[in-house]
């Protein structure tokens, strides 16, 4: 296939050529080489022939990004994508509409399994676990953020892009998320209106940012739903969740698992994990709302206590209001190094940690084995940072006993785990 210049010597973006699909990478992509160039393929899958256009060169030419446009020879795992506005220059949200939820969970598996192995140096087979709370994949995101555009349209931006792609509705979302309206009428001078739907049936939107003027303020309410909180208008940010017959107050815009069946199932896994008896003292870190050190809190009891760690002060605010009928829960608003660096505990008998997808690192590892737990419990967003500390750890003296994953962000590349260690002489 011919481009307008020499594309086989020098591709540049808008250049289009075929290719072999090779092995799934992190980040949405599948690997092709074209003349020798790495090529990163998004609306790909493995074994395909694919048409690809060229949608960005990366720094020194060292590698191209493209979107896969003609598919010459399908792969048996294609689908049509369910949502309308997925594909090439479409909505960013989701990288995988186009591929069967079996085979996503089957390509998240060798994500993971790669980045153990590069990462990690373990060679392991992982298998992805789906997740109670979907449909096939769908309606199961419980918070969104839409951007809006210069016209007022809520939607979503296209990959790599700030470009808003206006939407109706996105397939992901809950049916109470969609019930509030937000795609469907236009939001002037915003920049972005995000909406949260809790498993308690509470509703609220937040709008960014917030208009100055009370006139303007009331004319956010029109139609809005009148069972739904507007923050700063009408009702309150202050939400609610219920996991396991616990209720946790969760602020509208505080960290909360957006699958609503991941809050119950990564709490029964940490605990399966750590095993946790009464009377142990627990550190945990990037605690957020608390979702795991009140649930540990009820397993140590009276005579054990559960440090809590998160530097977000409304996260923390929350989890004093959930833990506020529990003493052995200790809430520090401080980031999880600096408090492990002030050395304000000297042991204790287990830790889990929830770090963002860069991971925890040296640091906060090498203070972690310092206070001597019997198990860490290590739960990630991230594959490649995740392997990069299971070496880490494996440094430091420490094996990993158990890696799970899980498929809590459906039709995305996006994978949860839970890794398991303890002291290399157990």
């Amino acid at each position: 296939m011919t481009a307008q210049h020499d594309a086989a010597a020098s591709p540049v973006v808008g250049d289009r050529f075929e290719v072999e699909v090779g092995a799934v990478a992190h980040g949405g992509h599948c690997v092709a080489r074209h003349n020798g160039q790495v090529i990163f393929v998004r609306h790909s899958l493995p074994g395909e022939r694919v048409v690809v256009e060229v949608t960005s060169v990366g720094s020194g030419r060292r590698f191209l990004l493209a979107d896969a446009v003609e598919v010459l020879a399908a792969s048996p795992d294609r689908r049509e994508p369910p949502c309308p506005y997925s594909g090439p220059g479409g909505c960013g949200g989701c990288d995988w509409q186009h591929v069967t939820p079996q085979a996503q969970r089957h390509m998240k598996s060798q994500v993971v399994a790669e980045a153990m192995l590069r990462q990690g140096g373990l060679d392991l087979a992982v298998d992805v676990e789906s997740v109670v709370g979907d449909h096939d994949g769908l309606g199961w995101r419980t918070r969104v953020t839409y951007s809006v555009d210069s016209d007022g349209n809520a939607g979503l931006l296209r990959h790599h892009s700030h470009d808003v792609v206006p939407i109706e509705r996105c397939l992901l979302v809950t049916d109470a998320v969609d019930a509030a309206d937000v795609t469907r009428r236009r939001w002037p001078k915003a920049r972005s209106v995000s909406v949260v739907s809790t498993s308690t049936g509470e509703s609220a939107v937040t709008v960014e940012p917030m208009p100055p003027a009370p006139t303007d303020r009331a004319r956010l309410l029109d139609g809005i739903p009148e069972s739904v909180a507007v923050v700063g208008v009408r009702g309150t940010g202050r939400l609610h969740e219920s996991v396991a017959g616990t209720e946790y107050t969760v602020a509208a815009g505080s960290f909360w698992q957006v699958h609503p069946g991941a809050p119950e199932l990564l709490t029964r896994a940490v605990m399966e994990a750590l095993e946790p008896r009464p009377g142990d003292h627990v550190v945990d870190l990037y605690s957020g709302v608390g979702l795991f050190a009140v649930a540990l809190a009820d397993v140590v009891g009276v005579g054990g206590r559960v440090e809590a760690v998160e530097s977000d002060p409304a996260a923390c605010a929350a989890a004093r209001r959930t833990s506020h009928a529990r003493p052995n829960v200790l809430i520090h608003e401080d980031k999880a190094d600096h408090w492990l660096a002030a050395r304000s505990i000297r042991r204790c008998d287990l830790v889990v940690l929830d770090p963002p997808e860069s991971g925890a690192g040296p640091k906060v590892l090498e203070r972690i084995v310092r206070l001597s737990p019997r198990r860490i419990a290590y739960v990630s967003c991230g594959p490649a940072s995740l392997g990069r500390d299971v070496r880490l750890l494996s440094n430091l003296g420490w094996t990993l006993t158990s890696l799970r994953a899980f498929d809590m962000f459906p039709t995305t590349h996006h994978v949860e785990c839970l890794a398991t260690f303890v002291p290399h002489h157990d």
